[in-house]
């Protein structure tokens, strides 16, 4: 049976962005991807990511969190999710101040004013082998990617930027006139991202705010991704588009995203909503145990 099987999970968002955090630390056991496909089915508790929280493994952390996609894949950071975590350790702990380890690396996490939860998402990678990318681009600003007819492209020449895991932004005046939905199923697995991308479309509005929607790699359409705020704003800065301080309006809110001058470290400060605790149904995985 899965180590799920009847585990008590938390359902929080993140402007939109559907979190489910399992807490593993006082009986750490192995969550495969067949157990995150089992919990995000319809009659489960579907998720955009699942966060699992681990005992520390890194000097210096609180807690060592795997990050699962709804497709089962496991991603290199989410911001949003980081938020939740942090606003739930906040409270246990009653410390201002986490740090966790990723895939990515560590993310530090802390308090802001209002309620709010700030996230360091490190330094941006821009190298096209950091990214990655299947075949060698000098300058990652804009690479030679198009949807559409080659004499008349619908979208093209995306940033592409790396903030734990692979974006590419495409800057487009309405991002609502595109089918992303279409686009994003197809670009994510493009061959020029050997392990798939986020694809975003975004507007800048203002130097100071920008709109996205992205699609999400491994979880499709979201409301929110905060990951790929940051690209877009780091992408947007070195396009000299924006400002390093900027508002993002996703489908589900508000993020602001700084992007440091003194260390290059990109922060992300938004909102955390609890919605309710439970604990997953043994019934979910009775299909797979029984395969």
């Amino acid at each position: 049976m899965s180590a799920l099987a009847n585990h008590a999970f938390t359902k929080m968002n993140g402007i939109g962005n559907v979190i489910v955090v399992v807490d593993m630390r006082r009986a750490p056991a192995v969550i495969t991807s067949t157990d995150a496909r089992a919990v995000a089915q319809p009659g489960g508790v579907p998720f955009d990511q699942l966060m699992a929280l681990y005992p520390p493994r890194m000097a210096g952390t609180d807690s060592f969190v795997r990050i699962f996609n709804s497709d089962g894949s496991e991603a290199g950071a989410c911001g949003n999710g980081m938020r939740c975590i942090a606003s739930l350790l906040t409270a246990e702990t009653g410390k201002d101040t986490l740090a966790f380890e990723t895939q990515a690396g560590r993310l530090d996490c802390w308090k802001a004013d209002g309620g709010l939860f700030t996230v360091d998402m490190g330094k941006p990678r821009f190298a096209w082998n950091e990214i990655p990318l299947a075949e060698e681009f000098r300058d990652t600003r804009a690479i030679e990617l198009q949807v559409g007819p080659i004499d008349k492209p619908i979208l093209h020449s995306p940033s592409v930027v790396s903030m734990g895991n692979p974006h590419a932004i495409f800057w487009v005046d309405d991002v609502e006139a595109y089918d992303l939905k279409k686009i994003g199923s197809l670009l994510e697995r493009h061959p020029i991202f050997p392990e798939r991308a986020n694809i975003s479309l975004a507007a800048v509005k203002t130097p100071d705010h920008i709109v996205i929607r992205t699609w999400e790699r491994g979880a499709g359409l979201t409301k929110a991704c905060g990951s790929a705020a940051c690209a877009v704003v780091v992408a947007a800065a070195r396009l000299k588009k924006a400002g390093r301080k900027v508002r993002v309006t996703l489908p589900g809110g508000d993020l602001t995203i700084e992007w440091r001058a003194s260390d290059d470290h990109v922060l992300m400060t938004g909102p955390v909503t609890f919605e309710y605790e439970g604990r997953f149904d043994p019934a979910l995985f009775a299909a797979t145990a029984n395969a």
